[in-house]
């Protein structure tokens, strides 16, 4: 899956290299309505950045056109390095993987998803945020 970015990479990884890589940030690109409603990455402990930034529109759920330029340039202004880990998140691990081939193609060469994303994939009973992800592996998060 891997082909087109660095590489997937678990979230304890990515709290690692947050904790460790001062030139790491970590984006978030799920919905304004995931991060009011479901909560956000509290990563304010490792003194690296959080960019928020929708890879799809709510409430339409339609492309964000302009994610891959936009955020670029949010990360070239902020003095994001090319080659500096950029960690992509999302719900369970899908859009941040398309986001991270996106940021991959803007020349920045160490994309990652953060497969699990913030809630991982669905329990036994439908239910998200406690079988795997940022939330499930008691990392540090906040409500939106």
């Amino acid at each position: 899956m891997s082909g087109s970015y660095a590489g997937d990479i678990d979230v304890s990884e990515a709290w690692r290299l947050l904790n460790e890589d001062t030139r790491s940030i970590l984006i978030d690109v799920r919905t304004q309505a995931e991060w009011n409603f479901v909560g956000l990455p509290d990563i304010e402990t490792t003194g690296r950045p959080l960019l928020t930034e929708e890879w799809q529109v709510f409430p339409g759920g339609a492309l964000n056109a302009s994610f891959a330029e936009d955020v670029a340039a949010k990360l070239r202004s902020a003095g994001i390095a090319d080659g500096a880990p950029v960690l992509c998140l999302c719900r369970s691990g899908q859009r941040s993987a398309s986001a991270a081939a996106a940021l991959t193609a803007q020349g920045f060469s160490a994309c990652f998803n953060v497969a699990g994303g913030f809630e991982g994939g669905l329990d036994a009973n439908g239910h998200r945020g406690t079988t795997g992800g940022w939330k499930a592996a008691g990392l540090p998060w906040r409500q939106g």
